[in-house]
């Protein structure tokens, strides 16, 4: 693996040197764009709007347009904003991992400790460990200030970069309906199909299936069979007063499965 950053981690007057890695990896298949006509490649190039030449990629810079101008930014320009933060990872407190809503969870990064800080690296991730609290941080990532949590995973510390509160949408202009039609015992039946239906969480029983057969689909196509037809698929509106009915049917299914 590459790593996509190397700094430190700075907590209290411990300096931790370490290299930032992609926790993730796609699992979808790699599909290409094509001319339906040929099936020639649909490249992608980067176009003067002025000439309409190709511009190679040594030759681009960053701007900020302000007032019909361009103000270019160069590499020193990102440092110099805040040459900390573009090193150093500094875990600014300590909070308990509950308190963090799941809407805020962006993306997760493995941190490897460089040999001179694999002692100090050890000592923060037990003390992750042994506290239960994640450490809260900001640093720059690709010229850009990101918001993380530090957390033990397994042998590894991993930073799991957030979303900052101005990059939550408001929830005030969608048309959510109140608590207030909702029938008492129909909220108690539906608590019980919620309990019936309950399970330890185990991530290795939930597989991406689609990738699976979408793939078998491709390599029957190129073996010269047909696919098969398939018809849209209409949803079905459940009725209100259809709600206490069905319900019931969910749990008498439930029994009748287990």
């Amino acid at each position: 693996m590459r790593a996509m950053w190397t700094g430190a981690i700075s907590f209290g007057l411990i300096n931790i040197p370490v290299r930032l890695f992609s926790a993730v990896e796609s699992s979808s298949l790699d599909l290409d764009m094509l001319d339906s006509r040929d099936h020639s490649n649909i490249r992608f190039k980067r176009v003067n709007e002025k000439t309409g030449k190709e511009v190679p990629y040594e030759n681009i810079v960053k701007g900020y347009l302000i007032e019909d101008q361009y103000v270019v930014l160069e590499k020193e320009d990102f440092e110099a904003a805040d040459a900390v933060k573009t090193k150093t990872i500094e875990i600014m407190n300590f909070v308990k991992e509950t308190e963090i809503d799941s809407i805020y969870y962006e993306q997760p990064y493995y941190l490897e400790p460089q040999k001179s800080g694999q002692k100090a690296y050890s000592l923060l991730r037990d003390a992750l460990e042994a506290s239960g609290k994640v450490g809260v941080t900001t640093f720059v990532l690709r010229n850009k200030e990101a918001l993380a949590i530090l957390k033990p995973y397994k042998n590894v510390i991993m930073l799991n970069r957030l979303r900052f509160e101005e990059e939550i949408r408001s929830t005030k202009d969608l048309d959510i309906p109140s608590s207030a039609k909702i029938n008492p015992k129909e909220k108690a039946m539906a608590t019980k199909l919620i309990d019936q239906l309950t399970e330890k969480f185990n991530i290795e029983m939930y597989k991406n299936t689609y990738t699976e057969k979408l793939l078998k689909t491709i390599k029957d196509k190129a073996k010269g069979k047909n696919t098969k037809k398939v018809h849209r698929m209409k949803v079905v509106h459940t009725k209100s007063d259809d709600l206490m009915d069905m319900l019931k049917a969910s749990l008498h299914g439930k029994k009748k499965a287990s």
